[in-house]
């Protein structure tokens, strides 16, 4: 009896924004094409809004068919595309291995700001946080971290108001800020995560300058200094979360490695060395870090330093025991801070209704998957 067919799947081709542009000069060169080919292809993709070979029509078409054998456009792949009434997107992706993660188009005041992912999962533990409720599984490459700005950026809706995924439409914009507050903690995927920025900053990339590029951060005091030593001029955001260690531990397990203080000595490291100021987030979980004497002690935790406070109303997330703040809770919070002279302001609740708040979405379709229920498709 001859033994059962083994059927094994290929990979995926590779990703062209996965590739370094040396491995796509050579891969060019050992066909005879000049090596200009490739910033001429990436220009396709990153400026093009080009989401397949055949429309790169200044390529030959042998070369077009190559490239269509050998590569895809993109690895990654919507899954579901959500849109909330305050024009917020979110979108579940599909990463080529099947993982998955988030990003959200954020619209608001003629800006259009990416929130992109940098891990699948967290390893960080903020107990509020959806993102990490089954941990950290592996780093995003530059190209998964960059296809997240080009897919939100190609966004479109049909001409009744269905979301789509194409080359035209009223929504297709151009994007004027990344906030790295996604999935994962950015620092500790830090070199993908700076030449993926590199690379969306650059004139023949995305153009989106280094001042409108804003990186949230647990708090990893030595790769806060790394980032400041890059020399470039993002914005940093420290996710605080509580004005004293003990009470941050139990929020931020990953603070008894770190405690507060050095935190604080790395970003006022950052301060001395870009110029640029330090915004602390501050998530307020209602009856836990809300409260008088917690906006006294985070004042006088920052009396001194040139910094903003950003408190951020908790979003609720389902088989979590956190609450919103009571709104006079939260307004206790803002007028203590501001007769300390501390800057303070509270981020407004976008996309409430797509569960925009990291994790959520991803984490209903893990469920799903689990239980053999297919996720919707995007329409």
């Amino acid at each position: 009896m001859s033994a059962p067919l083994t059927i094994v799947e290929s990979a995926p081709p590779p990703a062209i924004l996965d590739l370094s542009p040396e491995e796509f000069r050579a891969w060019l060169t050992a066909r005879g094409e000049p090596p200009m080919r490739a910033k001429q292809i990436r220009r396709w993709i990153l400026q093009g809004r080009a989401t397949n070979f055949e429309q790169m029509s200044d390529l030959p078409k042998s070369l077009r068919a190559e490239l269509a054998n050998a590569f895809s456009v993109f690895g990654s792949t919507i899954e579901k595309h959500l849109a909330s009434r305050d024009d917020t997107h979110k979108l579940l992706v599909r990463l080529a291995d099947g993982k998955r993660i988030e990003c959200v188009l954020i619209q608001d005041d003629g800006r259009a700001t990416a929130c992109i992912s940098t891990q699948v999962g967290c390893g960080m533990g903020c107990v509020f946080c959806a993102s990490g409720l089954n941990g950290v599984e592996r780093n995003l490459t530059v190209g998964e971290i960059l296809e997240q700005l080009v897919l939100l950026r190609n966004l479109t809706v049909d001409p009744n108001g269905t979301p789509q995924f194409g080359q035209t439409g009223p929504l297709a914009t151009r994007l004027t800020h990344i906030v790295v507050m996604g999935m994962g903690e950015p620092l500790a995927n830090l070199d993908n995560l700076l030449s993926a920025l590199a690379i969306a900053g650059a004139k023949d990339g995305l153009d989106i300058g280094a001042r409108h590029i804003t990186i949230s951060t647990v708090g990893i005091p030595a790769k806060i200094e790394r980032l400041a030593e890059s020399g470039k001029q993002y914005h940093l955001a420290v996710s605080l979360h509580a004005p004293n260690d003990e009470l941050r531990s139990r929020i931020v397990p990953t603070n008894d490695k770190t405690g507060i203080p050095a935190i604080l000595a790395a970003s006022d490291a950052f301060y001395a060395k870009t110029g640029r100021q330090v915004t602390f987030e501050y998530v307020v979980l209602g009856g836990l870090n809300d409260q008088p004497v917690h906006a006294r002690q985070l004042a006088q935790l920052l009396k001194g330093r040139k910094a903003h406070v950003n408190l951020i109303p908790w979003n609720d997330v389902e088989g979590l025991p956190y609450r919103r703040p009571r709104d006079e809770d939260l307004n206790g919070l803002i007028d203590e801070l501001k007769r300390s002279g501390t800057s303070v302001k509270v981020r407004k609740r976008k996309g409430s209704e797509i569960d925009a708040a990291c994790g959520q979405l991803r984490r209903k379709a893990e469920e799903r998957t689990l239980a053999s229920d297919p996720v919707e498709p995007v329409s």
